[in-house]
């Protein structure tokens, strides 16, 4: 019964659409219609800016973590990393925003940052240094998912391990149009200042 209400309370945490309200409250833009139509950091980027691109990012990391540690707020026993998931599948399939939002990335960052900050870290150095080298958002958030789930089989239990690779699966199946553009070469790359 715990576990229910947790899994509730992270999908709706979730579902905020970080994209949808910084867009319309700070720039008068749904940001579904410009750009990839995605409402993740990387669309807010592109389109509202780098403070925007940041705070969305931000929010959406914070969204996944604070799903994870709801439980110890309120010194509950319950999987947290399962938890975590629900707060994850708000994010893409947000309740409030028509069930569709981002890729995932982010908020399943912040739920590994909720359980394991030195991998989050790594994730972190991971995903910008591919960033830096391959000028891809979508390549080097789906190569930080794949280093991760590496280094959790030296840091992390079996648990860890399992929801790291579902989730890095999760990311690489939202990347499906992505890939076809990397093959391609029309994906768009960030330019560095």
């Amino acid at each position: 019964m715990e576990f229910a209400l947790f899994a509730v309370i992270a999908y709706l945490l979730g579902s905020i659409p970080s994209g949808l309200i910084v867009g319309k409250l700070g720039y008068n833009i749904d940001i579904r219609q410009h750009g990839s139509g995605n409402l993740g950091g990387t669309n807010t980027f592109r389109v509202l800016g780098v403070k925007a691109g940041i705070i969305v990012t931000l929010a959406d990391i914070l969204k996944g973590t604070l799903a994870t540690l709801l439980p110890l707020f309120f010194d509950v026993e319950v999987y947290r990393l399962g938890i975590g998931i629900f707060a994850v599948l708000g994010h893409t399939y947000p309740l409030f925003a028509k069930f569709k939002g981002g890729k995932a990335v982010a908020t399943s960052g912040g739920i590994i940052l909720g359980v394991s900050p030195i991998l989050f870290g790594v994730m972190v150095l991971t995903f910008l240094i591919t960033l830096y080298i391959s000028k891809y958002v979508s390549l080097s958030s789906m190569i930080t998912g794949i280093i991760s789930f590496i280094v959790s089989l030296f840091i992390g239990d079996i648990g860890l391990r399992i929801v790291i690779a579902a989730l890095t699966l999760f990311v690489i199946l939202r990347h499906r149009a992505n890939i076809k553009r990397i093959i391609n070469k029309t994906e768009p790359k960030i330019t560095w200042m």
